[in-house]
């Protein structure tokens, strides 16, 4: 069942983060606690409209989202963290965009927002969405779809 408004994330599970050049595990209830938190997912690093227009959306924003009242903007998909970090670097991200890998897709099935993908060849992974989650607890969730869940569509929802 996928995870709605007014729910609480599962803040004991983990995803992974580049640090000092190698993965760490970063517990969500580190990412979320005393914070309000935009975070987005996507199906895939480096694939054609998540690089060309989700991803560099948040990017260009996040100024704006964090001037809202934000405290971090995050970004998680379904690859690992040295995926993640190499597309952050290469979209311009660093200081902007925490990037995020839920490697073995844990985070994604527990929120309940997988997507099946073998068809194209890419397994399962997340479903594009956006939510506004203030300490733990999910504030505004949008998708799944780039139109509902873009940076200029989260912007408008702050």
């Amino acid at each position: 069942m996928a995870i709605k408004v007014g729910d609480t994330l599962p803040l004991d599970l983990k995803l992974k983060e580049m640090k000092d050049g190698a993965p760490k595990d970063v517990a969500l209830g580190e990412i979320f606690k005393g914070k309000r938190v935009v975070l987005f997912a996507v199906p895939g690093a480096f694939t054609p409209t998540c690089s060309m227009k989700h991803l560099p959306g948040f990017v260009a924003e996040a100024e704006k989202i964090r001037a809202r009242g934000v405290d971090d903007v995050v970004c998680v998909a379904v690859n690992d963290a040295f995926v993640m970090d190499a597309w952050g670097k290469s979209s311009g991200a660093t200081g902007k965009v925490r990037m995020l890998g839920d490697g073995n897709g844990d985070f994604t099935r527990a929120v309940g927002l997988e997507l099946d993908a073998t068809g194209f060849g890419m397994g399962k992974r997340s479903q594009r969405y956006g939510m506004v989650v203030k300490d733990g607890k999910v504030e505004q969730l949008q998708g799944p779809g780039l139109n509902v869940c873009s940076a200029d569509s989260m912007l408008a929802q702050l």
